[in-house]
């Protein structure tokens, strides 16, 4: 495996996390503040409107970079030139429809939006939604460019590229929410974003893969065969995942309107952060397991499944629990007072975002070993299961449990049918072992981190903590530290394989520690 490249491709996207994580957390308070929570909620509700308009994509960016990383091993710098302009000839044209698609989707917004009448008459729903679109659709013109750095191993390039992106846009949308407070123009900033991304990326590739980029070649038939199966494949997994993540905001919005939905998406927008952030540790690794797998060496694959899935599930712990218990206070801090909301919805988002959270190395492996055609399926039963549930729970239960519902839906989809099919795929075709063991010790950390949650506030409530206010943030977050530690002590008690994992990692830094003294 590459360490170095590893390691330096995790350290920027870690660093550029958290310096995004910061800069948005200010864009939000702002916009709130100075606009309003009900734009809030448009911003999220377009989105993921634009999300779901993203099934015109395919799949084609992840069938195709995983076809570049055997050519890239082996040099043929011809058949990754080929790969390449298809790639780029292919999201003009998906570009193009998902522009359309945010034209004819524009009229039907008031119906969209629940409480459409409630909102601002000032705001033009529709100019700003339509200006959104632009900025995604740019996105598209220089996305064939990024995914052939990611291809070689160099996602440190397009982190940096993104983070100065972002930074220059949320630096106009501050300037905006202060001195116009426009929501009109806030979204206009987001085409300005795209078009620093788009420029960036463009000197930076033809800098560094002149020689791609000069070379004009037709992919061979046997490539373009495995490239459209794994399309299919990929479409599949697309619309799965916009059933799934698009339909819940669009179900909530309609049946409960944006202004729940903009408090709903301040917990849902950290519990993100939260996840994402720990994904960087992982999904950087992307392409250099995809070389490990294009080598065939499987041993070393399941052994650093079984080292990530370990890490993974200790990091979710600390994490999560930590999410439970500041969240009230920290969005209290962040966003302002009057927009939490009831426990019990903080509950179910938690669960949600860890349990979706989980199938992170399962993920990770698939992605890398293009493993993608064997559970085509599931992402349609998921998703088509998904939508019943959350339907029929949003009607049947009371006011202020109708999130709660929707989100239940998920949680329910989430561990019974991902948590089973995509485990399968992963150890029957890549490492040719039963998933058995691997099930059993996933929903065991499940229940326990569901142990956690429960006990949490119990324990709080006995030692008098309140949530509220910078004190009460610190001393949750002290006492969150310490039901992790002991859930996850247990674990390294019953789970060798656990222990292991975690004494390797706890080696290695104790090493680079020392070789750093």
């Amino acid at each position: 495996m590459d360490k170095k490249r590893s390691v330096l491709n995790v350290s920027v996207s870690v660093a550029s996390k958290f310096i995004l994580m910061l800069a948005a957390l200010i864009v939000r308070r702002l916009l709130i503040q100075k606009i309003g929570n009900d734009v809030n909620g448009l911003n999220s509700l377009y989105i993921d409107i634009i999300g779901m308009m993203g099934v015109a994509e395919l799949g084609v960016g992840s069938a195709i970079v995983y076809s570049m990383y055997n050519p890239i091993v082996k040099g043929d710098k011809k058949k990754v030139s080929a790969l390449f302009c298809l790639y780029k000839r292919l999201y003009r044209i998906i570009g193009t429809i998902i522009l359309a698609a945010g034209i004819l989707v524009t009229p039907f917004l008031p119906k969209i939006i629940g409480d459409y009448d409630s909102i601002d008459k000032s705001i033009n729903v529709y100019l700003t939604f339509l200006l959104t679109v632009v900025s995604v659709v740019i996105s598209y013109l220089y996305s064939a460019k990024s995914s052939l750095i990611e291809a070689h191993k160099d996602n440190y390039i397009t982190t940096g590229i993104t983070t100065l992106s972002k930074l220059f846009m949320y630096g106009l949308q501050i300037a905006s929410v202060i001195i116009w407070r426009s929501f009109t123009v806030f979204a206009l900033c987001k085409i300005a974003g795209s078009l620093f991304a788009w420029t960036v990326t463009e000197i930076a590739v033809r800098k560094k893969y002149k020689e791609i980029l000069s070379v004009h070649e037709s992919i061979d038939k046997e490539t373009e065969s495995e490239i459209v199966k794994n399309i299919k494949a990929m479409f599949m997994h697309k619309i799965g995942t916009i059933l799934v993540n698009g339909v819940d905001s669009l179900i909530i919005s309609i049946f409960i309107g944006v202004v729940i939905l903009g408090k709903y998406n301040n917990y849902a927008y950290i519990a993100g952060v939260v996840s994402s952030t720990i994904a960087l540790f992982f999904s950087p690794l992307t392409s250099v397991i995809g070389h490990l797998c294009t080598l065939k060496e499987a041993s070393n694959t399941k052994r650093y499944f079984d080292y990530f899935y370990s890490l993974n599930f200790a990091l979710g712990v600390i994490f999560f629990v930590g999410f439970y218990a500041v969240i009230d206070g920290l969005v209290a801090l962040i966003f302002g007072e009057g927009l939490e909301i009831s426990r019990p919805i903080v509950f179910i988002i938690t669960m949600n975002h860890f349990t979706t959270y989980m199938r992170n190395a399962s993920l990770l492996f698939r992605n890398a070993s293009g493993t993608f055609y064997n559970d085509r399926w599931k992402p349609v039963a998921e998703g088509t299961v998904n939508i019943i549930l959350s339907l029929l729970f949003v009607n049947i239960l009371p006011e202020d449990l109708k999130i709660v519902g929707v989100i239940f839906a998920t949680i329910l989809t989430t561990l019974f049918i991902c948590h089973i099919v995509e485990p399968y795929v992963i150890f029957r075709h890549v490492f040719e072992s039963s998933p058995k063991p691997f099930y059993i010790r996933n929903y065991l950390y499940t229940v326990l981190f569901t142990v956690c949650l429960v006990v949490f506030p119990y324990i709080a409530k006995t030692l008098g903590l309140e949530s509220n206010g910078i004190k009460g943030i610190l001393l949750n977050g002290s006492l969150s530290l310490g039901v992790s530690a002991a859930a996850l002590f247990i674990v390294a008690v019953i789970d060798k394989q656990f222990r292991n994992s975690v004494f390797t990692a706890l080696k290695s830094i104790a090493g680079k520690l020392r070789a750093k003294a």
